[in-house]
This record gives C-alpha cells, structure tokens and sequence, in this order.
C-alpha cells in the first residue's frame, strides 16, 4: 500500500478543475488499497503548507495536477518536491496544452521533459487543434473529450502499459483530449512509453514519458517519475461525462466511453501500474515523520472522505523543526508568520 498525496495546483475554485474533478482518480486508487489523500493547494502565492514539506510528512508518492497557468508551485514548494524525489519519493505530473501547468518547470529533470510555450516559434507551424484558435502551441488534438485514442507504442510494451485483460497483454486506449500537451524524452533517464496520433494532422506525440534510474550528485537512486500530456487522462469528465466540465469547456464530447465503457476498465489498469511502479524501494522517504503526519490526521478514514485537509498545530511544529534545523535553504520564501510557517 502506498501513501498517496493527489493534489491540484490551484486553490479551491469549483469551476475550474478542482480536486472535486478528479474523484473518480482517487477512488480507483483507494480501491486498489492505497491511503490517498486529495486537496488543492491552500494559499496561492504563499508555499503550500503539505506541499513545501512533502519531503518530511510520510508520502510516498505525490500525483500532481498542474492545472494553474504559471503560479501553482512557489520555489518552496519546488524545493521540497525535488527532495522529496532525492529521497526516493515516486511522482507523477500531469498538465496540459500551451503553458498550463508551467509550473512544473521548476522540478529539475520533471520540468525538462514537460515542454511549454515557446513564443520564438510560429504557433501556425506548430498548433495541432483548429477548433479552438484561442489555445497556442503546444496542443495536440487527439479527439473529443468523452472518446477513447489508440496507444500507439514503439519498442517493448513497458510494465507501466502491461494488463491481462487484452490478447495483446497490453493498454490500448487512453481517454483523448482535443489539445494534450507536450512531454519528451528530452532529458537522461527519460524515455516515452506511449505515443498517440494527432486526428487533425496525423503528427505523432508522447502521450507519457517516464524517468527511471536518475541519480542524486552524491549518487543516491532517485524516485522515479511519470510525465503525462494531459490531466484529462485522468480527469473525472473524460472517464464519465455526466460527472460535468468547468463552463470554459466548450468543445463537443464525443460519446465512445459512455458507449463501450469496457476499454476504460482496462485503462484503469494503467493507473494501478503507475501506483505499483512509482512505490519507493524504501517505504520511509519522508523524512521520519510518518508517525506525526498520521497525528494530524493524514491518512484517516474522516480525512479521506473530506475534499480539503486543515492543517494542525502539530504539523506546524514539524515545520518549525524543519526550519530551525536549516533544511529550508536560503532564499526560498517562507510563508507569513514570523517563523515562516504558513498561516492558516
């Protein structure tokens, strides 16, 4: 079982996607056994007060949907995440077409891979989705929300992509997307596992990139990754349509899930693969502090039944801990209290 933390980066905002969108992702994850907790981010513009510690609190794996347009990780936030991998932590992000999501530049090797908007590059030359002009390069147009796309695969099936419920022995289908983002094995350690085809110009794009077998300086195994061009692989509306959109989504669904729900049943498979496959070879990447995360009540049957998660006093002695030990490096903005720990 892992320690699952599901978060968006933005704040509460019910017409936007929200973590309220992608509780059909939890609950798959819960029913495959593993403790998820799922919130958005506390405070804009202020370090998270989960996610700049999440290198202390006892996660084991962090699934984040970078849904903001630039501002969803402060360097604080960046910092704790890139430890949080140092120390063996498993991660999976997921953003979206032209800089939604940018944020993750921050995150070392992470941030190489997901590719945003360059504005030296003609957009005419590059955009893939013709329906919405509004949205720039990159943008991949794989179909209509609602419908499935063919995995297109080059090489070996990675045990990421691997199921038993197809005469293949392996995922076919992801949910599509009209305009998915960029992700590329641009980097070490980086390779792309699966690929889809654009229905608009026939170009070809990674659909995930995963990164295995990265190393600290001082040598010590990284956790490893996954990278994928859009939240909406994972995102209630494109698994169930009747589960609604934010009213900025305008696009026509298509209809193919909800009339052949059995290839998404198997694409759920790929899901629990990435849960098994980011799990870190030592359980205790958290810095010690599982025990006081659990008093806080990360973890609990209560806490995982709510939408958001308070944060206590007592993880709140755990940062100042933190801070006082010097593990918070120079620079990196604190929140508002005198002793840089996040207001509540």
């Amino acid at each position: 079982m892992a320690r699952i933390l599901l978060q968006t980066t933005i704040t509460e905002s019910p017409d936007d996607w929200d973590i309220i969108r992608f509780s059909l992702l939890a609950d798959e994850l819960r029913s495959a056994g593993h403790d998820v907790i799922a919130r958005n981010r506390a405070n804009q513009g202020d370090g998270d007060p989960v996610l700049s510690h999440i290198d202390e609190i006892g996660f084991d794996q962090l699934w984040l949907m970078a849904v903001d347009v630039g501002d969803g990780l402060t360097a604080a936030d960046a910092y704790a995440i890139r430890r949080f991998r140092e120390n063996g932590g498993g991660v999976l992000t997921a953003r979206d077409h032209q800089d939604l999501g940018c944020c993750l530049s921050r995150l070392g090797s992470l941030g190489v891979v997901n590719e945003f908007h360059d504005k030296s590059i003609d957009p005419s030359t590059m955009c893939d989705d013709q329906d919405t002009p509004s949205i720039s390069w990159p943008n991949y147009h794989s179909g209509a929300n609602g419908d499935y796309q063919p995995v297109l695969i080059e090489g070996p099936v990675h045990e990421l992509l691997r199921t038993d419920r197809t005469a293949s022995g392996r995922i076919e289908w992801f949910p599509v997307h009209p305009h998915e983002g960029l992700v590329s094995a641009s980097t070490r350690f980086a390779s792309a596992i699966a690929q889809g085809r654009s229905t608009a110009t026939g170009r070809h794009f990674n659909l995930a990139v995963v990164v295995d077998g990265e190393t600290t300086p001082d040598g010590r195994p990284m956790g490893r990754a996954v990278a994928e061009s859009t939240f909406h692989h994972f995102a209630d509306y494109n698994w169930d349509l009747d589960c609604g959109a934010p009213s900025f989504v305008t696009e026509k669904p298509g209809a193919q899930i909800k009339a052949d729900p059995s290839r998404l049943v198997i694409f759920k498979d790929y899901v629990r693969n990435i849960a098994t496959w980011l799990q870190p070879r030592d359980q205790s990447v958290g810095g010690g502090l599982t025990d006081t995360a659990a008093e806080c009540g990360y973890g609990s049957r209560h806490e995982r039944r709510t939408k958001h998660h308070r944060d206590t006093p007592l993880l709140r002695d755990s940062v100042r801990h933190r801070s006082q030990r010097g593990l918070v490096p120079a620079g990196v903005p604190r929140g508002p209290g005198a002793d840089g720990i996040p207001a509540l």
